[in-house]
């Protein structure tokens, strides 16, 4: 597999649902952590300083547009198993744990990603877009969120943070999809032996 090519303005939009799932999802996480022990976050912290020291060494062999598609991937892939795993079996202590660790695997590329889009972007006309549509996304979805639960008060009589934290799991799961479509369509890949 080769990707020969990088598409700057469909991968803004990427970004923008990207931005748009994270501020969906940040008031969620203190609703499925609940269970955790708080030592449960210091060992959490010390593995994703430590994978982040181990991704940063291979910075040099890491940043390439072909590393950068396809961790990229592997990090919606991962956000997408746990929104689906969320749904399956939500509020056990299993899958907080697994969810916190499933969210410190993605945020051990955290600055690998941030560092190699900044090197295939390269325009500073193209970095003040990308964070314009990153922050204009990430604010969409504290918007939306913030209207999601109020909606679901207001409308529906749902007054627990759990059912309303599930409910907006199903709004997640669609985001998550529209991420990793556009995503996709960012990168040209061309699979070896086809022409």
């Amino acid at each position: 597999m080769r990707i020969t090519s990088f598409y700057p303005r469909r991968y803004f939009w990427y970004r923008f649902f990207n931005s748009i799932f994270t501020g969906l999802s940040v008031g969620s996480i203190f609703t499925i952590y609940a269970p955790l022990k708080p030592s449960i976050y210091s060992v959490g912290g010390i593995l994703l300083a430590a994978g982040m020291l181990v991704v940063a060494r291979f910075y040099e062999k890491l940043m390439n547009l072909r590393n950068f598609f396809l961790i990229s991937v592997f990090v919606e892939a991962v956000v997408l198993f746990l929104v689906i795993f969320f749904l399956l079996k939500p509020y056990t202590y299993t899958t907080a744990l697994l969810i916190y660790a499933g969210y410190q695997l993605t945020f051990v590329f955290g600055s690998y990603l941030v560092r190699t889009e900044t090197i295939f972007l390269k325009k500073k006309k193209f970095l003040s877009l990308l964070d314009m549509y990153k922050q204009s996304g990430y604010l969409g979805g504290l918007v939306v969120s913030f209207l999601f639960y109020q909606g679901l008060e207001r409308l529906s009589g749902i007054e627990t943070n759990q059912e309303k934290v599930y409910l907006l799991h199903f709004l997640l799961l669609f985001v998550e999809l529209v991420v990793i479509y556009t995503l996709l369509r960012s990168f040209k890949i061309r699979l070896d032996g086809l022409p």
